[in-house]
């Protein structure tokens, strides 16, 4: 009985120690989401501190990932995000940004982040769309996108969508700031992984 007590006290401090050792990648996150959301960009330097805090805390006895998986990890989070950014749907700031978590988390980790940031990011663009009273028109051109790609025909009936801003309004392009949905899915997974949710 008292071995399996001191068991559970270690498992407990090994997870308040992983989430200790996690603060800078939090700290650093939360400074891209301030920069992010007041200016539309991550600093070069923010990012590069991300991406080389990962790689030292991999370094770290008791850390999440070590070398490797830090650095199989810094290459998923870029390989989720490029193909975005070559289609111009992110930014470089946006793909250096998972890269970092990537670092951080391992591949596992990052790939986990990527996918509940989506559905974050998918509820604050309904949100955002639906402040701005544009929400039936994102809700209408979301489904004829959804058919398009169902039916193997991927430009099927956008052209024909009128355009979100050609009514009496004038069209106000609000980009949505990728750091918010990744600094809340990081911190979704990275407490479901330490066991503190």
């Amino acid at each position: 009985m008292p071995v399996a007590i001191a068991r559970r006290r270690r498992v407990t401090a090994m997870s308040n120690y992983g989430l200790l050792t996690c603060a800078p990648m939090f700290a650093l996150l939360a400074w891209a989401a301030v920069t992010d959301c007041a200016s539309r960009r991550i600093p070069n330097w923010l990012s590069y501190t991300l991406i080389l805090g990962g790689l030292s805390h991999s370094l770290l006895h008791g850390s999440a990932v070590g070398v490797g998986g830090s650095l199989l990890g810094m290459l998923v989070g870029f390989g989720l995000t490029f193909v975005f950014f070559a289609v111009g749907a992110m930014g470089g700031g946006d793909v250096k940004l998972l890269t970092g978590v990537g670092a951080w988390l391992g591949p596992a980790g990052v790939l986990a982040v990527f996918t509940v940031e989506a559905l974050v990011g998918m509820v604050q663009a309904v949100l955002q769309a639906a402040a701005q009273k544009r929400l039936g028109t994102v809700l209408r051109n979301s489904a004829v996108l959804a058919g398009s790609v169902a039916s193997g025909v991927v430009d099927s009936g956008l052209a024909s969508l009128p355009d979100p801003g050609s009514g009496a309004q004038p069209r106000t392009k609000q980009v949505l700031p990728y750091s918010v949905p990744v600094l809340i899915a990081t911190a979704i997974v990275v407490a479901l992984r330490w066991g503190t949710v």
